[in-house]
């Protein structure tokens, strides 16, 4: 068993030091205390966070009709219209796809949160991921379970939701007739075991800006030594090699003059022979290939698809740019799934949404 800190939903209204947590030790043992007094017991251990529910919301998206996993961003302009808030003050964490091909959220406010990340380490705590409570219920049924004197509802439901006593005798009618219900009042060690056993798939909020860097390794003093001896070894090869570097970097710069004023257009020199014998043999027929990917592109990928095409520019060594316009995310996948069956890859650029269509640039690399 891993340890665990769970900040209780008692302190959200004024985060400090005196946060009333709990921890458990890797013996299962349930200490509640401050977070100040967390830190000092924790000691520098690396722990496992869990929040309340009431400090995040948990979405999901449609059905997604690629089978490749897209883009956060993607993903974040496909729920706007569930969330009341402007995208770029939330944090959006994405799981792993469900059964019904959904991906589920847990959206949280960017700010808060990072401030409670900075809280954790001024008490000198390591945290190796953040999780959220309802979110470790097991998916394999419906799950009501009273903790820390309020109802968490997950599992097979289509919610993740904290509610209060009161709340949830209100509510209680209009839950589904086979819900389990579990209650600590009857067995809290239990109970506890079971939520932190993780045997679902709980989403880390630790994801994108805030995902955890690595440490770094233990045998850094034998790594410098290493170098040492590598880096004299260089110094000694550097001397005996000096002479036909020099010799060699001669020849070079004269050729490359030659080669700039024989075809003064080349700006930019990567392989000097390769682009000579291009130059020579392949100027014609790469031109006439990269039209005919075009014409294919269109025909059978753009033609294809309910997509506003509004510029179309060709970049050597870039390949072909398309500026495009379409109903939805959604499309955008699709037209790339389109790509590669037809043998052309495509590359979408940052897209953005404006009024009710999705403007991006598409770009097909020369072949």
């Amino acid at each position: 068993m891993r340890t665990w800190l769970y900040l209780t939903a008692e302190g959200l209204a004024a985060p400090s030091a005196s946060w009333l947590c709990c921890v458990w030790t890797p013996t299962g043992e349930r200490r509640c205390l401050s977070l100040h007094e967390a830190g000092r017991e924790l000691n520098g251990r690396v722990v496992d966070v869990l929040l309340p529910m009431e400090m995040c919301s948990w979405v999901r998206s449609d059905p997604w009709p690629s089978r490749r996993r897209p883009r956060a961003q993607a993903l974040a302009f496909a729920i706007e219209e569930q969330l009341s808030e402007n995208l770029e003050t939330l944090h959006i964490s994405v799981g792993p796809r469900d059964r019904q091909q959904r991906y589920p959220m847990m959206v949280t406010q960017r700010a808060r949160f990072q401030a409670l990340l900075q809280l954790l380490g001024a008490q000198g705590i390591e945290v190796r991921a953040v999780y959220v409570d309802a979110d470790l219920l097991c998916e394999d049924k419906a799950l009501a379970v009273r903790w820390f004197g309020r109802w968490l509802l997950g599992g097979a439901l289509s919610a993740r939701v904290a509610l209060s006593v009161r709340a949830m005798a209100t509510l209680k009618s209009g839950l589904p007739e086979d819900i389990h219900w579990l209650d600590e009042e009857r067995d809290r060690q239990g109970i506890d075991e079971w939520i932190l056993s993780t045997n679902g798939h709980p989403i880390d909020l630790l994801q994108g800006e805030f995902r955890r860097r690595r440490q770094s390794l233990p045998w850094r003093s034998t790594a410098v030594a290493a170098f040492g001896l590598l880096l004299l070894t260089w110094v000694f090869g550097e001397v005996r090699v000096r002479f036909i570097e020099g010799e060699t970097r001669r020849l070079y710069v004269q050729s490359e003059q030659r080669f700039r004023a024989l075809y003064p257009a080349q700006e930019r020199i990567v392989d000097l022979a390769a682009q000579f014998q291009a130059l020579h043999k392949h100027r014609g027929t790469r031109q006439e290939t990269q039209v005919a990917r075009l014409v294919r592109l269109t025909e059978r990928v753009i033609g294809a698809s309910d997509v506003e095409v509004q510029r179309i520019d060709y970049r050597e060594g870039e390949g072909w740019k398309i500026q495009l316009t379409a109903s939805s995310f959604i499309e955008l996948e699709q037209l790339r799934e389109r790509g590669l069956q037809n043998g052309l890859p495509l590359i979408l650029g940052s897209a953005s949404k404006q009024d009710n269509r999705v403007q991006t640039t598409l770009t097909l690399e020369n072949g």
